[in-house]
């Protein structure tokens, strides 16, 4: 018998994908949240507002949202210290959701 919550073949792998997503989400909202850091994303990524639905559906947005964040130390440690985390969880989770090919081209 399946215990509750878990999923059906113990797929940790697809757990920590949702996990690092449900991280660059919150890092989206955190950078949201203040003008400049939203106008500074939108300005790098080459995105309106109205096209964050259908970037967010793109593979490598995520990653890009990490990037973001991880480029600017003082946004970095303004959002880990709100948010409780180790600033360290942003690069685990970048190459979480990083494709396999950008991770073995990094290595060379």
């Amino acid at each position: 018998m399946q215990s509750r919550g878990n999923p059906p073949f113990g797929d940790k792998a697809g757990q920590a994908r949702e996990s690092a997503q449900a991280l660059a989400i919150e890092v989206l909202t955190y950078i949201a949240a203040d003008p400049a850091s939203l106008e500074r994303f939108m300005s790098l990524s080459g995105l309106d507002v109205g096209d964050l639905r259908r970037a967010a559906a793109e593979p490598g947005f995520f990653v890009g949202v990490l990037d973001f964040l991880s480029s600017d130390e003082a946004l970095l440690l303004s959002f880990a210290a709100n948010a409780g985390r180790d600033p360290a969880t942003i690069e685990r989770a970048r190459q979480i959701l990083a494709p396999r090919d950008e991770i073995m081209r990094a290595r060379r």
